[in-house]
């Protein structure tokens, strides 16, 4: 009998699925797979269900993605393919933030001396354009190798004509409900950049240290409701003040006190270590003991008063020939740091100017648009606030008697966020966005939105409760004109809705390149062009986050995906960003949030989970992570499925690790689920 043969009943798998990913090879194929076939298209037009927009924050046109953007895209692809498979007709339009300073410092940067001497705002412009279209095409091809599904043929570029006129629309609509005004007002200067900043353009690096100073300035009257108590003290009594900025010392204007704060006369010690200057020196009452020691001088109290009593009393400004008042100030005046008594520039602080506006204090603000003082100054003329100014005055202040102390003190600081310089506070003439006239409302709409996780809703109440007007127009070339006419004679704006209109149409046809290309009478509508001799076109463009905050106007409107759209979703950074000025445009439009969902996820750091930066050595760049290193044993490529893989894993909501150690767990992962598959494929073959 013929041996029996086990061959048959053996359950061998067969499969031509590999063992190995080749990802390298493969992902490409299967990406020009579902383009040529048009998978995503295919899958979102002809699904039974709802529309599903998750609408994409544009990344800024200006250089090589991070990980960050591979941690964005992949975690909204996933959910939109998610939606895909719940049957929904998902539609999502990449976009890309295209306008802007760092476009305009990056060609500029490129360019030699004598090309920069010649360079015309039309040819800067031009440029910049070039820049930014080269850098969405890199950064489109990135986001397509992460197998990030979209309508990549058909992005939104904030450079486009459709949403330019779309932007002005949103613009027109806020001017035509007041909420637009030209102010003389201190805003964030970059000096480096030459040019307002808002808020969500800078920094506050760890580290500044300023050149802090007490100094005192002589009283010269005083208030009825304290005449009988302090005249005994003058005219050897000085006010003390504190400040972190003495180059502001030129504009002071006034000294601000709390109404609800004791303050105290007290008498130096003349044979201390450290001698004062004054005789007597007026501080609050709390913060006698905390003074005597900081100034190592023991302060004994004469007489105390109540703060609220102090008003309309003068002193005279120990640099320049005048007197000022003592004012009552705001909340910030505390008692945790300084004398309690608030050196008030009104042409160099925000509090500075609410209180100087309700005294009818002048905006002196003597410093130019690089950061030099003006001849308002006086001696200081032509120093620059950032460096030599400090010195001066401070030398000034010792001089005219007046200077207590000087300490170096550690604070945080704002700096322009693309020049890493600091800023000033400088009171120019700006466009702003009153966002007073809707902070209700856009607190309200902040209530109907789903904010996930939770916290967020804690995080932008009190950005948009608490914020100043928004500062919207920029003293640069590369951006949406602000669409106004000035008389050349009285300096008055013209801005309505038909004026507005005009311009709208003209930038929708030809772009926003035409408010420099076209004159002054082509660009102002019929009625108009008998006086347009008289007026002069402004040369301010919009802040970025004015034109990616009008996303929802020119892409989810004007391409009929549904507004509000169901989902943003970006960093936790965007909260007072894109969030931000989304939510106000909107609110100012149409009384609503621009979104029914916010989700937002945290930033990328290392292994050990600090910062990712180059100085460290410590950042994963996703192109390396995809397509390998140049020591290809150090730096494998992985292909884009084990950065997706790691994006699923991870705990979007807290800020995420990622490094060589991560990403070979991740692999090892990958391995078995791929190898179980084909296990399981294997076992399909003959069924």
């Amino acid at each position: 009998m013929a041996a029996k043969s086990y061959k048959d009943t053996v359950n061998l798998p067969q499969t031509k699925f590999d063992m190995r990913a080749n990802a390298v090879k493969r992902e490409p194929e299967l990406q020009k797979f579902w383009a040529e076939h048009q998978i995503y298209e295919r899958l979102s037009e002809n699904n039974p269900g709802d529309a599903f927009i998750l609408h994409d924050g544009p990344p800024y046109a200006n250089g090589a993605l991070h990980i960050g953007h591979a941690l964005n895209k992949i975690l909204k692809d996933i959910i939109n393919r998610y939606q895909i498979l719940q049957g929904r007709k998902v539609r999502y339009v990449p976009g890309w933030d295209c306008h802007g300073l760092p476009i305009e410092l990056k060609v500029l940067q490129q360019m030699k001396q004598s090309e920069r001497e010649q360079l015309t705002p039309l040819t800067l412009r031009q440029k910049a354009k070039e820049f930014a279209l080269e850098t969405v095409d890199q950064q489109r091809e990135s986001f397509k190798r992460y197998g990030v599904w979209g309508d990549w043929d058909n992005p939104y570029l904030t450079l486009k004509p459709e949403y330019e006129a779309a932007q002005i629309g949103v613009f027109a609509q806020m001017v035509l409900k007041g909420y637009i005004y030209r102010g003389l007002k201190p805003v964030h200067w970059s000096p480096s950049s030459k040019t307002a900043l808002a808020e969500a353009e800078l920094e506050y690096p760890e580290g500044h240290v300023s050149r802090s100073l007490f100094a005192a300035f002589p009283m010269t009257s005083l208030a009825e409701a304290v005449k009988s108590e302090l005249t005994p003290f003058l005219p050897d009594l000085g006010v003390a003040i504190w400040t972190t900025t003495p180059w502001t010392i030129p504009g002071n204007l006034g000294v601000s006190l709390n109404p609800e704060l004791m303050y105290s006369v007290v008498e130096t010690q003349k044979n201390a270590e450290n001698p004062i200057p004054f005789k007597y020196l007026l501080i609050a009452t709390e913060l006698v003991e905390r003074l005597s020691a900081t100034f190592g001088n023991n302060l004994t109290v004469k007489a105390t008063v109540k703060g609220k009593d102090l008003e309309h009393s003068t002193y005279k400004h120990p640099l320049f020939d005048r007197e000022s008042p003592i004012l009552i100030g705001g909340d910030y005046v505390t008692t945790e740091s300084g004398t309690g008594l608030v050196h008030t520039a009104p042409g160099h602080g925000q509090e500075d100017f609410i209180v100087g506006q309700r005294y009818g204090l002048p905006v002196l603000c003597p410093v130019d648009a690089d950061g030099n003082f003006t001849a308002e100054a006086g001696e200081f003329a032509g120093l620059n606030v950032l460096k030599d100014a400090n010195e001066a005055v401070i030398k000034a202040l010792e001089k005219a008697g007046s200077l207590i102390k000087e300490e170096p003190y550690q604070h945080k600081y704002p700096y322009d966020w693309r020049t890493k310089k600091p800023t000033i506070f400088r009171a120019t003439e700006q466009w702003f966005a009153s966002v007073e006239g809707f902070r209700e409302e856009a607190v309200k709409a902040i209530q109907n939105v789903r904010w996930i996780p939770a916290q967020g809703e804690n995080r932008i109440t009190p950005m948009v409760a608490e914020r100043s007007d928004w500062c919207i127009s920029r003293q640069r070339s590369w951006g949406v004109p602000i669409p106004v006419f000035y008389d050349e004679e009285t300096g008055e704006h013209l801005m309505n809705e038909e004026t507005i209109s005009h311009v709208q149409n003209i930038i929708a046809e030809k772009g926003s390149d035409a408010w420099w290309e076209l004159s002054v009478e082509e660009l102002l509508p019929e009625k108009y062009r008998q006086d347009a001799a008289k007026y002069r076109k402004g040369t301010d463009t919009m802040d970025v986050w004015f034109d990616s905050g009008s996303s929802w106007a020119a892409v989810a409107k004007q391409r009929g995906l549904g507004y509000p759209v169901d989902m943003y979703l970006e960093g936790s950074d965007q909260h007072r960003g894109w969030f931000n000025s989304s939510l106000l445009t909107s609110v100012a439009n149409y009384g609503h949030a621009p979104y029914k969902i916010v989700l937002t996820h945290g930033f990328v750091l290392d292994e050990k989970g600090h910062k990712m930066s180059k100085s460290l050595g410590n950042v994963v760049d996703p192109a390396i992570v995809i397509e390998g290193g140049k020591n290809k044993d150090k730096e494998p490529p992985y292909g884009a499925d084990i950065l997706r893989l790691w994006v699923s894993s991870v705990d979007y909501s807290t800020d995420v690790p990622l490094g060589g150690n991560i990403l070979k767990q991740m692999a090892d992962i990958y391995r078995k689920i791929r190898n179980t598959a084909r296990f399981l494929i294997g076992n399909l073959h003959d069924f």
